[in-house]
């Protein structure tokens, strides 16, 4: 009969609960969602027409999701949103240009797309999720998840965003907001500075008429911006935040992604967005660790008209 000697067992197993609380703190966020610690939210409430540039550490949550060229630099593809200390959620279509995680980098805390602040981080990108059923022709499921290799340390200028359960409704109390490095003109260049814009979301049945995008828009997206084009986003805000803001709980939703839109500015052409409440069990099913999300007991509701767009650069 053969004999077992427990005592390295127990051994192991007093150092692994021993290191376990720690682990653990690193792995469960241990800060609020939603937060602009550096923004007074009570002076944000102006309408923006045509987007302006933000103000350092305006969208803590904003990532600029990067792509190493054959020279050895990186260039900015997509924007993505922090969601938890490790995670970035972004559009499936910002990984054409390579699906190998060792290409990619997540720079956070960033301002200027070309200088980087004493609170930036960058970390390397340690695997790449794709939604099994993300359809390039229609855009329908276009989710992606990228996992960092390291966690994120929070600070004022570094904090996550909240994933809402369900749509959660949307009044002329909840401003929504849209931001990123992308084009401020069609088939024009990334800008330097974050651009941020205030935007309205435009009711699908709108959107689905037949002289806007005629039927194509699904129950898994939304549209927002202005009627006119005048709001608009562009080449290389694809992946990033459209976020709204609930005075009841002073905390911020990521409501959609970025995923695409016909030209920039064109009026009824808006930007279409992917909404992440429908998402939400593909993205808890793809994380280490829990995000922080809210339950809303209601569903999307849009009051107003308008639209963005957004596009990788590529």
């Amino acid at each position: 009969m053969r004999r077992f000697c427990f005592a390295p067992i127990l051994a192991l197993v007093a150092l692994l609960c021993k290191s376990l609380p720690k682990a653990l703190s690193s792995v469960a966020p241990t800060h609020e969602c939603g937060t602009r610690p550096l923004v007074d939210e009570t002076a944000t409430g102006m309408r923006i027409i045509g987007g302006h540039d933000a103000q350092l550490g305006a969208w803590p949550w904003q990532v600029s999701l990067q792509v190493q060229s054959p020279n050895g630099f990186y260039r900015h593809i997509c924007g993505g949103s922090l969601i938890n200390s490790n995670s970035v959620l972004t559009a499936a279509h910002c990984i054409k240009t390579t699906r190998n995680p060792e290409f990619w980098r997540a720079v956070i805390g960033l301002h200027h797309l070309y200088k980087q602040d004493s609170h930036t981080v960058i970390h390397k990108v340690r695997a790449i999720m794709v939604h099994s059923d993300f359809e390039w022709g229609t855009f329908e499921n276009d989710v992606a998840l990228f996992k960092l290799a390291k966690f994120v340390k929070y600070n004022d200028y570094i904090q996550p965003i909240c994933l809402p359960d369900i749509p959660p409704i949307l009044t002329n109390d909840s401003p929504c907001y849209i931001s990123g490095w992308g084009s401020t003109q069609e088939n024009g260049h990334a800008v330097r500075i974050l651009q941020e814009a205030e935007v309205d979301i435009i009711p699908q049945k709108v959107c689905n008429r037949f002289d806007w995008y005629g039927g194509a828009i699904s129950w898994n997206m939304l549209c927002a911006g202005t009627e006119t084009g005048l709001i608009d986003s562009c080449q290389g805000d694809s992946g990033g935040p459209l976020m709204c803001y609930f005075p009841n709980d002073t905390k911020y939703y990521l409501v959609g992604i970025t995923s695409y839109g016909v030209g920039c500015g064109r009026p009824k052409l808006p930007g279409i967005y992917i909404r992440t409440a429908n998402y939400r069990s593909w993205i808890h099913s793809h994380l280490l660790d829990k995000t922080t999300t809210v339950s809303f007991p209601f569903v999307l509701i849009s009051l107003t008209t308008g639209w963005i767009t957004f596009h990788l650069v590529l």
